[in-house]
């Protein structure tokens, strides 16, 4: 097809030149017409992409087939992801809980910087992100895209509170604090308040109050009454948090409602995102996190147990938000990433599953909360059919905190001196040009604030337990016979079995080391020194031996 504009030129130099001169100057409009369309191809090649990040909630590294080809859970809309794009094997959470992981992917700067050193927040506490504080958000909705958040936030958001009522402010908030708000008004600083032009969602894990959905700053139905729910399906023992609830909120109804919404939003985006203006999908699910709760078409899917259900409905979400980009044609030019905030819970029954010849964690040591592998190593699986070549795999080291200096290079944005300080680009890798580690070092951070610190093959943990909920836990007897330090060599030992701190002092120190200018730089990449929130402690007191304290 002739453009319109050579069209006119055609036909003014036919009147100049004569008919017998028109089949040059058809040549060279089949050639500007051919130039043209190679010029759109490139172009749309190089279009920045509309991004997709998918968080599920306390899904196993192991839990993910394409990953653990020894697992017993069918995860086909997860694999056919990875088969079209890239797998990642070596990516960690900044944290092996909830909150400590959502601050560092939206901020791009480890979670230990901030007030919050151990544990996670409530459905009630006070924003956690600091006034003034860059987001993966906001940066994007600076380069114009056009921003939602759909799903769990957990990071903390101001609600109203009544008269001489409080709530924890970096815990959880006890059973007398659940009536302490006035859910009618507005709720200042939530997600709409750190770049995000929607919201829609929960504002903590599905087992905390309030069982109500948030619509930008206000709640959708009152939460006038109270309940609670199983933790897992079909279990008499073991309840969710009782609490304010809407008289209509059923846990199995969430994940559901949270995958109609994006899907709702990637139709209504799509004429835009056609147009040249990108959007961005945070979509933080709550599966296959506590309360378990398949719903009735899935459930027994498995053959296995109720969370292997609720994997695999999980994997089927995913699925028809992928099956939405395609029928409004934004596939190709839509980077998807899908990964896990940390390791699978205990909740899932490890050893039921065991028995059964499915390891949650694959063949990594530990679970959520440890400081092992299998509480921080999580799957990482990304498509983007204009860029990335299908089949692709990466060994990097990487850790979730990286997205934002990825997604700052394919939007062009530059990156402040005090934003995303422990953040780094893994574009390269993605694209297939990195031929040298993209990271000097990752930092892991446990559920009790222990720390670990991993570069290449070498990772030194600062405590003698498992920082976590596994053997040995923090304050156990035995614990008190075991070495100061753990220092494990992955290449020989992945599963973190055999402790050699006393055979490489030198590790041991050089290690140390970095992770105190780590801290004291307030920044893990190039740049000027930056401030954390606190006085970072690197080896925190153990109850049976609190002379370990140490200030850094």
């Amino acid at each position: 097809m002739i453009s319109p504009i050579l069209s006119f030129i055609l036909k003014r130099a036919s009147r100049l030149f004569g008919a017998r001169r028109r089949w040059v100057l058809g040549s060279l409009v089949w050639l500007g017409n051919l130039s043209i369309g190679i010029w759109s191809f490139a172009h749309a090649a190089t279009a920045r992409p509309n991004l997709i990040y998918v968080l599920c909630d306390d899904l196993g590294y192991g839990d993910v087939k394409c990953l653990n080809p020894r697992g017993k859970i069918a995860t086909p809309c997860l694999d056919k992801l990875a088969t079209g794009g890239m797998i990642f094997t070596d990516v960690h959470s900044s944290s092996s809980v909830c909150t400590p992981t959502r601050y560092g992917i939206m901020t791009g700067r480890y979670n230990w910087r901030t007030k919050l050193q151990s544990g996670v927040l409530g459905g009630l506490s006070p924003r956690l992100i600091e006034p003034g504080r860059l987001t993966v958000a906001q940066l994007l909705k600076n380069q114009g895209y056009h921003t939602a958040a759909i799903g769990k936030w957990h990071l903390g958001m101001d609600w109203a509170k009544l008269p001489e009522k409080e709530v924890s402010e970096l815990s959880i908030e006890t059973p007398a604090q659940v009536r302490s708000v006035d859910y009618a008004q507005p709720i200042k600083n939530g997600p709409t308040t750190v770049g995000f032009d929607f919201y829609f969602g929960i504002s903590a894990s599905l087992d905390m109050v309030p069982y109500t959905y948030i619509e930008n700053d206000r709640v959708t139905k009152l939460p006038i009454v109270e309940k609670d729910f199983p933790l897992f399906l079909g279990r008499t023992q073991g309840k969710c948090r009782l609490g304010p609830a809407a008289p209509d909120f059923e846990v199995a109804d969430v994940l559901p409602t949270l995958t109609a919404k994006a899907i709702d939003y990637v139709k209504a985006r799509a004429a835009d995102a056609k147009a040249g203006k990108p959007f961005f999908l945070y979509l933080p699910l709550t599966s296959p996190h506590t309360p378990v709760a398949p719903t009735q078409e899935w459930q027994g899917r498995s053959g296995l147990n109720h969370y292997a259900d609720f994997v695999m409905q999980t994997d089927h979400s995913i699925g028809q938000l992928l099956t939405a980009l395609e029928q409004h044609g934004l596939a190709e030019n839509t980077l998807v990433i899908v990964t896990s905030d940390n390791g699978c819970s205990p909740q899932a029954d490890f050893p039921g599953l065991l028995a059964k010849g499915h390891n949650p964690s694959a063949e990594f040591r530990g679970h959520k909360a440890d400081i092992f592998d299998g509480g921080h190593r999580v799957p990482f699986l990304v498509r983007w059919p204009a860029r990335v070549k299908a089949g692709g795999r990466s060994d990097q080291l990487l850790c979730l905190t990286d997205f934002m200096a990825t997604v700052a290079e394919i939007s062009g944005a530059k990156l402040p001196a005090n934003a995303a300080e422990d953040s780094v680009s893994f574009l390269p890798a993605l694209l297939g040009n990195a031929s040298a580690p993209l990271r000097e070092a990752v930092v892991h951070h446990s559920i009790n604030g222990s720390f670990s610190i991993r570069q290449g093959k070498w990772k030194l943990l600062l405590c003698q337990d498992s920082g976590g909920w596994s053997d040995p836990r923090p304050g156990q007897p035995k614990a008190n016979y075991l070495p100061p330090v753990q220092l494990f060599d992955l290449d020989k030992d992945i599963g973190e079995q055999v402790n050699v701190q006393d055979k490489y002092p030198e590790v041991v120190a050089r290690l140390t080391e970095l992770l105190r200018k780590y801290v004291a730089d307030g920044r893990s990449t190039p740049g000027g020194s930056q401030l954390n929130a606190v006085p970072v402690k690197i080896i925190k007191a153990s109850k049976a031996n609190p002379a370990k304290a140490e200030q850094k």
